[in-house]
């Protein structure tokens, strides 16, 4: 049986100012997106949804989240693959460069935005390839800033993981790719689950990069708001956080369905 011993008042307290602290802010959003106001104040001078449904009829907001929502979802797919395949990698190789390679992977998570940004656009315009100001390069961007986490729930997957499984398999007539596709697969379904809504939400939400690789014809929904809100203080900025904050809820909704973490965090 497992321990049932309750949670110590103090530990209640912290977690519940925690709470506080992280929720204050999308209640400010939410609220300023539902002004009645003309303009972008809190507290809020009435309760309206006329800044929800001018979302759906801006002629910026609306196409930055879509083009959003599709960079995202490109980002998490390329993602996904290189991500899981350079965790198999990272956990099964034996050679002397793996901490290293290991190393270079998680640097676009320890490096300023602003830094990756400034450096990627640099680099994109020196190689004269045409990908400053392109939607592959703001797609390299993404994926670079996304692939860590996938990197890192999938080597939570792996790290216990019995390569007699497959062993069995090979030696019952399964091809590598049968092994892989049958029997390990199916085990690290879900930190390959975890890493893909986690890429998805980051590469939603990136600003310090993006704002480096977008261009005035080729904005994500950061740069939109921020662009917005630097001329016209407008509530329909916080009426598309909205949409924001439920897009990102409804993934994490969609983690704790698909993803069991208590078997995730005991394999670790």
């Amino acid at each position: 049986m497992g321990d049932t011993s309750p949670i110590p008042l103090t530990f209640r307290l912290v977690s519940g100012v925690a709470l506080v602290i992280l929720l204050t802010p999308v209640l400010i959003v939410v609220l300023s997106g539902l002004n009645s106001g003309e303009y972008l104040t809190f507290p809020p001078q009435g309760l309206s949804l006329k800044w929800v449904a001018g979302f759906f009829t801006s002629p910026i907001f609306l196409p930055a989240f879509l083009f959003s929502f599709g960079l995202a979802t490109v980002t998490t797919i390329i993602s996904t693959i290189l991500g899981t395949m350079a965790a198999i990698f990272l956990t099964r190789s034996r050679s002397r460069a793996r901490e290293v390679l290991r190393g270079l992977f998680i640097l676009p998570v320890v490096l300023p935005g602003v830094v990756l940004g400034l450096a990627l656009y640099v680099f994109f315009a020196w190689t004269k390839l045409g990908l400053a100001g392109s939607f592959p390069g703001l797609l390299i961007g993404h994926v670079l800033v996304t692939m860590p986490f996938v990197i890192a729930t999938v080597t939570a997957s792996l790290v216990d993981f019995d390569l007699s499984v497959e062993d069995a398999a090979r030696s019952l007539g399964a091809t590598p790719l049968q092994a892989f596709t049958k029997v390990t697969l199916p085990i690290i379904q879900p930190g390959i689950s975890a890493g893909t809504i986690f890429a998805f939400i980051v590469s939603f939400g990136q600003f310090e990069l993006t704002l480096f690789l977008a261009t005035p014809d080729m904005q994500p929904l950061p740069i939109a708001m921020y662009t917005s809100l630097r001329y016209a203080f407008e509530p329909t900025a916080a009426a598309a956080g909205i949409f924001a904050i439920c897009l990102v809820t409804i993934s994490t909704l969609v983690t704790s369905r698909l993803v069991n973490l208590k078997k995730l965090l005991r394999r670790r």
